[in-house]
């Protein structure tokens, strides 16, 4: 049984199902919003969000973890799930957030991490969630062996933060997605060489290839602030996307946020992208 305000899916993605039996994690057509504060977490899950992340304000160019209160602020407000950043290698945070009843993390901003050769143990923490970032195949399998249910495929760090260039995303994201029919294509032995090149543990290596996809949700974030952004992503193969704080701002950020989701749902359907691209403010 899924856990009470497990991250549940949006139906329909067609996924394999006998992966995915069992997994309470998972978040299919998806989009999730950075927040830092109770009104923007309001604004995100009356716009549609599936999870809101929440994350302090950069400050010196370092995202250190929130203020655990405000974790528990909003989850007294939003029905929806609440991940919170922790920064990369510093377990001592998870095990802080974890105390306060945290069961979803990210640790994927490499520009604040406390900790360059060392992520967190995920597998200490039971029935908890991580969110990892990567920018290659391999960087993504690795992060899942580690215990990660989400990778993240992300841009430029510093893009991320301002919310200004999605280039960095969108070339991670098709490499990603081109080293997996690549690799979905290979023989068993070509198969070997190759988690050996992208220094990926081989049984991750050897289930990516069989059913195709990465074994974990799939997520897309950087630069991502229109409905044709989002559309974009999905049609390169996504499960879903996050969106940053630069999302509030623009003007009537609750408006856009609802097209952003509805690009998401309807991500195939040209009308559908049209419609959510309407009246979504001004940049």
């Amino acid at each position: 049984m899924a856990e009470e305000n497990a991250i549940s899916p949006y139906a329909g993605r067609e996924v394999d199902q006998c992966f995915f039996k069992g997994e309470s994690s998972r978040v299919l057509r998806g989009v999730i919003v950075q927040v830092s504060s109770v009104e923007q977490a309001k604004i995100a899950e009356e716009a549609g969000a599936c999870c809101v992340l929440l994350s302090e304000p950069i400050h010196i160019g370092i995202m250190r973890m929130p203020d655990p209160l405000l974790f528990i602020e909003i989850k007294r407000v939003v029905s929806i799930p609440v991940i919170v950043k922790v920064r990369v290698g510093h377990f001592v945070e998870a095990q802080i957030l974890d105390n306060v009843g945290v069961k979803h993390f990210d640790e994927s901003d490499e520009t604040s991490a406390v900790d360059q050769e060392h992520f967190i143990n995920k597998h200490r923490f039971k029935e908890s969630y991580f969110v990892c970032g990567c920018r290659s195949l391999g960087e993504a399998l690795r992060r899942v062996k580690e215990g990660a249910k989400m990778i993240k495929t992300q841009g430029d760090m510093t893009a991320y933060s301002s919310g200004n260039n999605i280039t960095e995303t969108l070339r991670n994201v098709r490499s990603v997605m081109a080293d997996i029919r690549f690799l979905h294509s290979m023989n068993e032995d070509e198969v070997f060489a190759f988690s050996q090149k992208i220094s990926a543990p081989y049984d991750i290596v050897k289930k990516t290839k069989e059913i195709g996809r990465l074994p974990a949700i799939n997520y897309a974030a950087g630069g991502i602030a229109t409905p044709a952004d989002a559309a974009l992503m999905m049609q390169l193969g996504c499960d879903g996307i996050f969106v940053g704080l630069e999302i509030f701002q623009f003007s009537k950020p609750c408006d856009r946020l609802r097209g952003i989701v509805q690009a998401v749902k309807g991500y195939n359907d040209p009308s559908v992208l049209a419609q959510a691209s309407f009246g979504v403010g001004a940049i």
